[in-house]
């Protein structure tokens, strides 16, 4: 990967030449992705099954669409020129080619770094799939393959807020989460310049951390003395099999706890493509006090 570094304002950027179509608009990437290109000077289109987006900033116009029903995507589409797209979604063949005849040139795809690793699972299935998708659909595209997100902590809030005492999976797996915060900025990069297209980009945040060093972060920020205690991988099977579909429950384990993925490695992505480097898990954890 080159480095491709652009600082504001950005390559095309407030120029009134662009509409991007973001779909997933209210999910923790794609309303970031919505606020950047809007800050950017740009038109945005924020798609939602309800077409209800809460708290649009100026420049945005909340739009209803549904990627598992592609006709309720077609209309969006008009005057779009690049789309931000979610995977995983039984429409999206369908989505691409009418996005491809409306005139969208080029796609950005949220993908993620487990659809490099070579296993069956059904996480890197369908996220292989949805690459694979998107690469047929004659677009440009952009894949973005981000590592775990820092707003994955969130899950650890009811613990938290209950007692000093916080249970974890994976407890000797370092991870550089990253702020989804970060992964928006780098999407609307790509989606206001052509220079990234055909570009896979492995996102990372700045640190490499185990999950004691997240809960001593949080208790730093919240002011407690939180405790970690790792779950065996026994009750980390259950814990999964309770949140989650049996077949991304076992994704999941065959990730961490036999080692197929490595998700601990900084990588130098997001500064190269946005100009600053990525957020640290403190910076996040100061800015959601409020989830715990």
């Amino acid at each position: 990967m080159g480095t491709l570094r652009s600082g504001l304002p950005w390559p095309g950027a407030g120029q009134g030449e662009l509409m991007i179509l973001v779909t997933g608009a209210t999910g923790n990437v794609g309303a970031g992705v919505v606020r950047a290109v809007a800050a950017a000077g740009e038109p945005v289109r924020a798609m939602t099954r309800s077409g209800k987006g809460a708290g649009l900033p100026r420049g945005a116009e909340g739009v209803a669409g549904d990627l598992n029903r592609p006709e309720t995507v077609r209309e969006a589409l008009d005057g779009v020129r690049a789309l931000f797209l979610m995977p995983g979604y039984e429409g999206q063949r369908a989505v691409l080619a009418d996005a491809r005849a409306a005139g969208v040139e080029r796609v950005v795809m949220l993908s993620g770094k487990s659809a490099a690793v070579d296993d069956g699972n059904a996480v890197t299935r369908y996220l292989r799939a949805a690459e694979n998708g998107v690469r047929e659909s004659g677009l440009a595209w952009t894949f973005l393959r981000p590592v775990s997100f820092m707003s994955n902590a969130v899950s650890l809030a009811d613990q938290i807020r209950k007692g000093d005492e916080v249970r974890v999976p994976f407890p000797g797996v370092r991870t550089a989460d990253i702020d989804p915060y970060d992964i928006a900025q780098v999407a609307a990069r790509a989606l206001l310049s052509p220079e990234h297209a055909g570009h896979v980009y492995t996102l990372t945040g700045p640190q490499s951390l185990l999950p004691a060093d997240r809960i001593a972060v949080l208790g730093e920020v919240l002011g407690r003395e939180l405790r970690t205690v790792g779950l065996t991988d026994e009750e980390t099977r259950e814990a999964l099999g309770a949140a989650f579909p049996a077949p991304y429950a076992e994704a999941f384990l065959r990730f961490f706890a036999d080692g197929i993925l490595d998700e601990s490695q900084v990588l130098p992505t997001v500064e190269e493509v946005t100009g600053r480097p990525p957020r640290t898990f403190r910076e996040w954890a100061t800015e959601h006090t409020d989830a715990f």
